[in-house]
Protein backbone atom coordinates (compact mmCIF):
# COMPACT_ATOMS: atom_id res chain seq x y z
CA UNK A 1 0.00 0.00 0.00
CA UNK A 2 2.82 2.38 0.81
CA UNK A 3 6.16 3.25 -0.70
CA UNK A 4 9.13 3.56 1.64
CA UNK A 5 12.46 5.20 0.98
CA UNK A 6 15.44 2.81 0.91
CA UNK A 7 18.02 3.56 3.56
CA UNK A 8 21.75 3.36 2.78
CA UNK A 9 23.55 1.10 5.22
CA UNK A 10 26.86 2.99 5.40
CA UNK A 11 28.51 1.05 8.22
CA UNK A 12 28.41 -2.45 6.58
CA UNK A 13 29.72 -0.93 3.33
CA UNK A 14 32.68 0.59 5.16
CA UNK A 15 33.34 -2.72 6.91
CA UNK A 16 33.35 -4.50 3.55
CA UNK A 17 35.88 -2.01 2.14
CA UNK A 18 38.17 -2.74 5.07
CA UNK A 19 37.71 -6.47 4.52
CA UNK A 20 38.76 -6.09 0.87
CA UNK A 21 41.93 -4.31 1.97
CA UNK A 22 42.70 -7.03 4.54
CA UNK A 23 42.20 -9.70 1.88
CA UNK A 24 44.63 -8.01 -0.50
CA UNK A 25 47.28 -7.96 2.23
CA UNK A 26 46.64 -11.65 3.00
CA UNK A 27 46.78 -12.58 -0.70
CA UNK A 28 50.09 -10.75 -1.11
CA UNK A 29 51.53 -12.61 1.89
CA UNK A 30 50.29 -15.98 0.60
CA UNK A 31 51.65 -15.36 -2.92
CA UNK A 32 55.00 -14.21 -1.55
CA UNK A 33 55.20 -17.27 0.70
CA UNK A 34 54.39 -19.63 -2.18
CA UNK A 35 57.01 -17.99 -4.45
CA UNK A 36 59.71 -18.01 -1.79
CA UNK A 37 58.92 -21.63 -0.96
CA UNK A 38 59.17 -22.61 -4.62
CA UNK A 39 62.51 -20.83 -5.11
CA UNK A 40 64.39 -21.30 -1.86
CA UNK A 41 62.86 -24.34 -0.16
CA UNK A 42 62.80 -28.03 -0.79
CA UNK A 43 59.20 -28.08 0.47
CA UNK A 44 56.91 -29.60 -2.15
CA UNK A 45 53.49 -27.98 -2.34
CA UNK A 46 50.60 -29.04 -4.60
CA UNK A 47 51.15 -25.80 -6.50
CA UNK A 48 48.40 -26.38 -9.06
CA UNK A 49 45.64 -26.81 -6.46
CA UNK A 50 47.14 -24.05 -4.32
CA UNK A 51 47.22 -21.64 -7.29
CA UNK A 52 43.63 -22.52 -8.29
CA UNK A 53 42.29 -21.71 -4.82
CA UNK A 54 44.39 -18.55 -4.59
CA UNK A 55 43.12 -17.33 -7.98
CA UNK A 56 39.55 -18.03 -6.84
CA UNK A 57 40.20 -15.98 -3.70
CA UNK A 58 41.62 -13.14 -5.83
CA UNK A 59 38.58 -13.25 -8.14
CA UNK A 60 36.18 -13.09 -5.19
CA UNK A 61 37.98 -10.07 -3.75
CA UNK A 62 38.18 -8.33 -7.12
CA UNK A 63 34.43 -8.83 -7.73
CA UNK A 64 33.71 -7.56 -4.23
CA UNK A 65 35.74 -4.41 -4.92
CA UNK A 66 33.75 -3.85 -8.14
CA UNK A 67 30.49 -4.45 -6.27
CA UNK A 68 31.37 -1.67 -3.80
CA UNK A 69 31.39 0.84 -6.65
CA UNK A 70 27.67 0.32 -7.16
CA UNK A 71 25.24 2.42 -5.12
CA UNK A 72 23.58 -0.62 -3.59
CA UNK A 73 23.33 -0.92 0.22
CA UNK A 74 25.53 -3.54 1.88
CA UNK A 75 23.55 -5.56 4.39
CA UNK A 76 24.75 -7.51 7.40
CA UNK A 77 23.79 -10.75 5.66
CA UNK A 78 26.01 -9.92 2.67
CA UNK A 79 28.93 -9.08 4.95
CA UNK A 80 28.35 -12.35 6.82
CA UNK A 81 28.46 -14.29 3.52
CA UNK A 82 31.73 -12.55 2.62
CA UNK A 83 33.28 -13.75 5.88
CA UNK A 84 32.00 -17.28 5.19
CA UNK A 85 33.76 -17.19 1.82
CA UNK A 86 36.97 -16.20 3.61
CA UNK A 87 36.70 -19.17 5.97
CA UNK A 88 36.00 -21.61 3.12
CA UNK A 89 38.88 -20.35 0.97
CA UNK A 90 41.28 -20.46 3.90
CA UNK A 91 40.17 -23.98 4.81
CA UNK A 92 40.84 -25.16 1.25
CA UNK A 93 44.27 -23.49 1.22
CA UNK A 94 45.22 -25.04 4.55
CA UNK A 95 44.02 -28.46 3.40
CA UNK A 96 46.57 -28.46 0.56
CA UNK A 97 49.38 -26.99 2.68
CA UNK A 98 49.73 -29.05 5.82
CA UNK A 99 46.37 -28.58 7.51
CA UNK A 100 46.58 -27.63 11.20
CA UNK A 101 50.39 -27.68 10.96
CA UNK A 102 50.36 -24.69 8.61
CA UNK A 103 51.84 -21.65 10.43
CA UNK A 104 49.05 -19.45 8.98
CA UNK A 105 46.33 -21.52 10.71
CA UNK A 106 45.84 -18.88 13.42
CA UNK A 107 44.53 -16.51 10.74
CA UNK A 108 41.16 -18.11 11.43
CA UNK A 109 40.99 -15.69 14.37
CA UNK A 110 40.80 -12.71 12.00
CA UNK A 111 37.31 -13.48 10.56
CA UNK A 112 36.14 -14.19 14.12
CA UNK A 113 37.43 -10.80 15.36
CA UNK A 114 35.92 -8.95 12.39
CA UNK A 115 32.56 -10.64 12.90
CA UNK A 116 32.61 -10.02 16.65
CA UNK A 117 33.28 -6.31 16.14
CA UNK A 118 30.77 -5.69 13.34
CA UNK A 119 28.02 -8.33 13.29
CA UNK A 120 25.40 -9.58 15.71
CA UNK A 121 25.80 -12.37 18.24
CA UNK A 122 24.16 -15.06 16.08
CA UNK A 123 26.29 -14.36 12.99
CA UNK A 124 29.48 -14.34 15.07
CA UNK A 125 28.73 -17.70 16.69
CA UNK A 126 28.19 -19.23 13.24
CA UNK A 127 31.55 -17.90 12.03
CA UNK A 128 33.26 -19.08 15.22
CA UNK A 129 31.71 -22.54 15.06
CA UNK A 130 32.72 -22.92 11.41
CA UNK A 131 36.32 -21.86 12.12
CA UNK A 132 36.63 -24.26 15.07
CA UNK A 133 35.10 -27.10 13.04
CA UNK A 134 37.44 -26.39 10.13
CA UNK A 135 40.49 -26.28 12.42
CA UNK A 136 39.43 -29.56 14.05
CA UNK A 137 38.93 -31.34 10.71
CA UNK A 138 42.27 -30.04 9.45
CA UNK A 139 43.95 -31.85 12.35
CA UNK A 140 43.02 -35.17 10.76
CA UNK A 141 42.23 -34.47 7.10
CA UNK A 142 44.87 -32.67 5.03
CA UNK A 143 47.71 -33.20 2.60
CA UNK A 144 50.66 -33.70 4.90
CA UNK A 145 53.90 -31.84 4.36
CA UNK A 146 56.72 -33.60 6.29
CA UNK A 147 58.58 -30.34 6.88
CA UNK A 148 55.51 -28.91 8.66
CA UNK A 149 54.47 -32.04 10.57
CA UNK A 150 55.90 -32.30 14.10
CA UNK A 151 54.25 -35.68 14.64
CA UNK A 152 55.33 -39.00 16.13
CA UNK A 153 55.12 -42.14 14.00
CA UNK A 154 54.46 -45.58 15.52
CA UNK A 155 54.59 -48.09 12.68
CA UNK A 156 51.79 -47.24 10.29
CA UNK A 157 49.97 -45.17 12.93
CA UNK A 158 50.52 -41.41 13.16
CA UNK A 159 49.84 -39.62 16.46
CA UNK A 160 49.31 -35.91 16.85
CA UNK A 161 51.73 -34.59 19.45
CA UNK A 162 50.92 -32.38 22.42
CA UNK A 163 52.20 -29.26 20.66
CA UNK A 164 49.57 -29.52 17.92
CA UNK A 165 46.85 -30.30 20.46
CA UNK A 166 47.96 -27.32 22.52
CA UNK A 167 47.74 -25.05 19.47
CA UNK A 168 44.22 -26.31 18.80
CA UNK A 169 43.17 -25.79 22.43
CA UNK A 170 44.66 -22.29 22.43
CA UNK A 171 42.74 -21.47 19.25
CA UNK A 172 39.50 -22.87 20.71
CA UNK A 173 39.81 -20.82 23.90
CA UNK A 174 40.85 -17.66 22.05
CA UNK A 175 37.96 -17.97 19.58
CA UNK A 176 35.42 -18.48 22.37
CA UNK A 177 36.71 -15.54 24.42
CA UNK A 178 36.83 -13.24 21.39
CA UNK A 179 33.33 -14.22 20.35
CA UNK A 180 31.86 -13.58 23.77
CA UNK A 181 33.70 -10.54 25.07
CA UNK A 182 34.38 -8.64 21.84
CA UNK A 183 30.74 -8.98 20.79
CA UNK A 184 29.62 -7.69 24.19
CA UNK A 185 32.04 -4.76 24.05
CA UNK A 186 31.09 -3.91 20.47
CA UNK A 187 27.40 -3.95 21.39
CA UNK A 188 28.06 -1.70 24.37
CA UNK A 189 29.99 0.76 22.20
CA UNK A 190 27.26 0.83 19.55
CA UNK A 191 24.61 1.32 22.24
CA UNK A 192 26.62 4.14 23.79
CA UNK A 193 27.02 5.84 20.40
CA UNK A 194 23.28 5.57 19.80
CA UNK A 195 22.53 7.12 23.20
CA UNK A 196 25.00 9.96 22.59
CA UNK A 197 23.53 10.63 19.14
CA UNK A 198 20.02 10.59 20.57
CA UNK A 199 21.05 13.00 23.33
CA UNK A 200 22.59 15.38 20.80
CA UNK A 201 19.41 15.27 18.73
CA UNK A 202 17.28 15.88 21.84
CA UNK A 203 19.43 18.82 22.91
CA UNK A 204 19.24 20.35 19.43
CA UNK A 205 15.48 19.83 19.33
CA UNK A 206 15.08 21.44 22.77
CA UNK A 207 17.06 24.47 21.64
CA UNK A 208 14.90 24.78 18.54
CA UNK A 209 11.74 24.37 20.61
CA UNK A 210 12.88 27.10 23.00
CA UNK A 211 13.44 29.44 20.06
CA UNK A 212 10.02 28.62 18.62
CA UNK A 213 8.37 29.01 22.05
CA UNK A 214 9.93 32.44 22.51
CA UNK A 215 8.76 33.45 19.04
CA UNK A 216 5.26 32.10 19.74
CA UNK A 217 4.96 34.00 23.03
CA UNK A 218 5.88 37.28 21.36
CA UNK A 219 3.57 36.59 18.42
CA UNK A 220 0.65 35.74 20.73
CA UNK A 221 1.09 39.04 22.53
CA UNK A 222 1.22 40.99 19.27
CA UNK A 223 -1.83 39.29 17.71
CA UNK A 224 -4.18 40.07 20.59
CA UNK A 225 -4.90 43.66 19.50
CA UNK A 226 -5.58 43.04 15.77
CA UNK A 227 -7.83 40.08 16.62
CA UNK A 228 -9.88 42.25 18.98
CA UNK A 229 -10.20 44.87 16.25
CA UNK A 230 -11.34 42.25 13.72
CA UNK A 231 -13.96 40.88 16.15
CA UNK A 232 -15.47 44.37 16.58
CA UNK A 233 -15.50 45.07 12.84
CA UNK A 234 -17.01 41.67 12.03
CA UNK A 235 -19.78 42.21 14.56
CA UNK A 236 -20.60 45.56 12.90
CA UNK A 237 -20.53 44.03 9.41
CA UNK A 238 -22.85 41.21 10.46
CA UNK A 239 -25.37 43.73 11.75
CA UNK A 240 -25.06 45.80 8.58
CA UNK A 241 -25.46 42.92 6.11
CA UNK A 242 -27.94 40.83 8.05
CA UNK A 243 -30.40 40.92 5.13
CA UNK A 244 -27.92 39.51 2.56
CA UNK A 245 -27.90 35.74 3.30
CA UNK A 246 -24.81 34.75 1.30
CA UNK A 247 -22.60 37.53 2.63
CA UNK A 248 -24.00 37.14 6.14
CA UNK A 249 -23.10 33.40 6.07
CA UNK A 250 -19.54 34.19 4.97
CA UNK A 251 -19.21 36.76 7.74
CA UNK A 252 -20.38 34.17 10.26
CA UNK A 253 -17.69 31.75 9.07
CA UNK A 254 -15.07 34.48 9.27
CA UNK A 255 -16.26 35.44 12.74
CA UNK A 256 -15.98 31.83 13.89
CA UNK A 257 -12.43 31.66 12.54
CA UNK A 258 -11.41 34.82 14.38
CA UNK A 259 -13.02 33.50 17.55
CA UNK A 260 -11.08 30.25 17.14
CA UNK A 261 -7.84 32.21 16.74
CA UNK A 262 -8.58 34.13 19.93
CA UNK A 263 -9.28 30.90 21.83
CA UNK A 264 -6.06 29.37 20.47
CA UNK A 265 -4.03 32.32 21.71
CA UNK A 266 -5.76 32.12 25.08
CA UNK A 267 -4.93 28.44 25.36
CA UNK A 268 -1.35 29.13 24.28
CA UNK A 269 -0.84 31.49 27.19
CA UNK A 270 -2.18 28.97 29.69
CA UNK A 271 -0.64 25.75 28.35
CA UNK A 272 2.70 26.24 30.10
CA UNK A 273 0.99 25.96 33.48
CA UNK A 274 -1.41 23.09 32.68
CA UNK A 275 0.97 20.30 33.60
CA UNK A 276 1.95 21.65 37.02
CA UNK A 277 0.47 20.46 40.33
CA UNK A 278 -1.88 18.01 38.64
CA UNK A 279 -3.86 20.73 36.82
CA UNK A 280 -4.59 18.47 33.84
CA UNK A 281 -7.97 16.91 34.54
CA UNK A 282 -8.59 13.25 33.62
CA UNK A 283 -10.63 12.87 30.45
CA UNK A 284 -12.28 10.08 28.54
CA UNK A 285 -10.11 9.11 25.58
CA UNK A 286 -13.14 8.86 23.30
CA UNK A 287 -14.29 12.33 24.31
CA UNK A 288 -10.76 13.65 23.81
CA UNK A 289 -10.67 12.34 20.23
CA UNK A 290 -14.17 13.60 19.41
CA UNK A 291 -13.32 17.06 20.78
CA UNK A 292 -10.26 17.22 18.53
CA UNK A 293 -12.30 16.35 15.45
CA UNK A 294 -15.01 18.86 16.34
CA UNK A 295 -12.48 21.62 16.94
CA UNK A 296 -10.75 20.79 13.66
CA UNK A 297 -14.04 20.90 11.71
CA UNK A 298 -14.69 24.40 13.06
CA UNK A 299 -11.22 25.45 11.96
CA UNK A 300 -11.56 23.83 8.52
CA UNK A 301 -15.19 24.10 7.38
CA UNK A 302 -14.13 23.32 3.79
CA UNK A 303 -12.98 19.81 4.69
CA UNK A 304 -14.86 16.69 3.61
CA UNK A 305 -13.73 13.92 5.94
CA UNK A 306 -14.93 10.50 7.01
CA UNK A 307 -14.32 9.59 10.65
CA UNK A 308 -14.27 6.05 12.02
CA UNK A 309 -13.63 5.25 15.68
CA UNK A 310 -13.22 1.59 16.53
CA UNK A 311 -16.28 0.65 18.54
CA UNK A 312 -14.40 -2.18 20.24
CA UNK A 313 -12.02 0.27 21.91
CA UNK A 314 -12.70 0.25 25.63
CA UNK A 315 -13.39 3.41 27.60
CA UNK A 316 -10.11 4.71 29.05
CA UNK A 317 -9.60 7.80 31.19
CA UNK A 318 -6.27 9.62 30.71
CA UNK A 319 -4.56 12.88 31.61
CA UNK A 320 -3.71 14.21 28.15
CA UNK A 321 -1.70 17.40 27.83
CA UNK A 322 -3.25 20.04 25.52
CA UNK A 323 -0.12 19.97 23.32
CA UNK A 324 -1.04 16.42 22.26
CA UNK A 325 -4.34 17.67 20.87
CA UNK A 326 -2.54 20.50 19.09
CA UNK A 327 -0.10 18.02 17.55
CA UNK A 328 -2.93 15.87 16.19
CA UNK A 329 -4.65 18.96 14.77
CA UNK A 330 -1.39 19.82 12.98
CA UNK A 331 -1.44 16.40 11.29
CA UNK A 332 -5.09 16.85 10.34
CA UNK A 333 -4.35 20.29 8.90
CA UNK A 334 -1.50 18.85 6.82
CA UNK A 335 -3.94 16.38 5.29
CA UNK A 336 -6.49 19.13 4.66
CA UNK A 337 -3.85 21.36 3.06
CA UNK A 338 -2.85 18.52 0.71
CA UNK A 339 -6.45 17.93 -0.38
CA UNK A 340 -9.53 18.90 1.68
CA UNK A 341 -11.73 16.27 0.02
CA UNK A 342 -12.12 12.58 0.86
CA UNK A 343 -9.95 12.55 3.96
CA UNK A 344 -10.29 9.32 5.95
CA UNK A 345 -9.58 9.26 9.69
CA UNK A 346 -9.44 6.03 11.67
CA UNK A 347 -8.95 6.03 15.44
CA UNK A 348 -8.48 3.09 17.80
CA UNK A 349 -6.86 2.36 21.12
CA UNK A 350 -6.32 -0.36 23.67
CA UNK A 351 -4.90 -0.42 27.17
CA UNK A 352 -1.40 0.27 25.81
CA UNK A 353 -1.52 2.54 22.73
CA UNK A 354 -3.71 5.06 20.93
CA UNK A 355 -3.42 4.96 17.12
CA UNK A 356 -4.56 7.49 14.52
CA UNK A 357 -4.49 6.87 10.78
CA UNK A 358 -5.07 9.84 8.46
CA UNK A 359 -5.32 9.26 4.70
CA UNK A 360 -5.46 12.11 2.20
CA UNK A 361 -5.58 12.28 -1.59
CA UNK A 362 -2.96 14.96 -2.06
CA UNK A 363 0.20 14.82 -4.18
CA UNK A 364 2.16 12.85 -1.56
CA UNK A 365 5.59 13.52 -0.11
CA UNK A 366 8.24 14.77 -2.56
CA UNK A 367 11.16 12.33 -2.50
CA UNK A 368 13.78 15.09 -2.57
CA UNK A 369 12.76 16.46 0.85
CA UNK A 370 11.34 13.30 2.45
CA UNK A 371 14.41 12.85 4.66
CA UNK A 372 14.14 16.47 5.89
CA UNK A 373 10.52 16.32 7.07
CA UNK A 374 10.14 16.92 10.78
CA UNK A 375 12.91 19.51 10.88
CA UNK A 376 12.08 23.17 11.52
CA UNK A 377 11.24 25.42 8.56
CA UNK A 378 10.96 22.52 6.12
CA UNK A 379 7.59 22.44 4.36
CA UNK A 380 6.02 20.82 1.31
CA UNK A 381 3.46 23.63 0.99
CA UNK A 382 3.85 27.00 -0.67
CA UNK A 383 2.28 28.57 2.39
CA UNK A 384 3.13 27.69 5.96
CA UNK A 385 6.28 28.10 8.02
CA UNK A 386 7.39 24.49 8.22
CA UNK A 387 6.91 24.34 12.00
CA UNK A 388 3.77 22.21 12.34
CA UNK A 389 5.33 18.82 11.68
CA UNK A 390 8.45 19.75 13.68
CA UNK A 391 6.38 20.69 16.74
CA UNK A 392 4.23 17.59 16.32
CA UNK A 393 7.25 15.28 16.22
CA UNK A 394 8.81 16.99 19.22
CA UNK A 395 5.61 16.80 21.29
CA UNK A 396 4.69 13.21 20.43
CA UNK A 397 8.29 12.02 20.98
CA UNK A 398 8.27 13.72 24.37
CA UNK A 399 5.44 11.42 25.45
CA UNK A 400 7.05 8.31 23.96
CA UNK A 401 5.01 8.28 20.75
CA UNK A 402 5.92 8.08 17.06
CA UNK A 403 4.67 9.71 13.87
CA UNK A 404 5.08 7.87 10.55
CA UNK A 405 4.55 9.30 7.06
CA UNK A 406 4.12 7.08 3.99
CA UNK A 407 3.40 7.75 0.35
CA UNK A 408 0.22 5.97 -0.73
CA UNK A 409 -0.24 4.32 -4.08
CA UNK A 410 -0.98 5.81 -6.60
CA UNK A 411 -1.03 9.17 -4.77
CA UNK A 412 -1.73 10.67 -1.38
CA UNK A 413 -0.18 10.35 2.06
CA UNK A 414 -0.82 8.03 4.99
CA UNK A 415 -0.02 9.53 8.40
CA UNK A 416 0.13 7.26 11.43
CA UNK A 417 0.39 8.36 15.05
CA UNK A 418 1.15 5.87 17.83
CA UNK A 419 0.94 7.22 21.39
CA UNK A 420 1.58 4.99 24.43
CA UNK A 421 -0.98 5.40 27.20
CA UNK A 422 0.69 3.75 30.18
CA UNK A 423 2.25 7.03 31.35
CA UNK A 424 -0.94 9.04 30.72
CA UNK A 425 -3.51 7.06 32.67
Amino acid sequence: MTDKLPLTLAAPAQHLRHLVMIRWLLIICLCATAVLTFIFSDLTLPYQAFATILLTFIAINWLTALRLRREVPVTDIEFFVQLLLDVLCLSALFYFSGGANNPFISYFLVPICISAATLSWSYTWVITSLCIASYTLLLFFHIALPALSPTHHHGDHQDINLHILGMWLNFFISAALITYFVVKMAQDLRRQDELLNQKREDDLRDEQLMAVATLAAGTAHELGTPLSTMKVLLAELRDEYRHEPQLYEDLNVLSDQVQQCALTLKHLVGKAEYGKDGQIAPQSLRQFCEDIIERWRVMRPDVIAKLEINENSTNIVCCLHPTIAQSIINLLNNAADANPENIFIYIEWDQVTMRWKIEDNGPGIPMDIASQLGKPFVTTKGKGLGLGLFLTHATINRYGGKVYLYNRSPYGTLTELHLPLQHLE
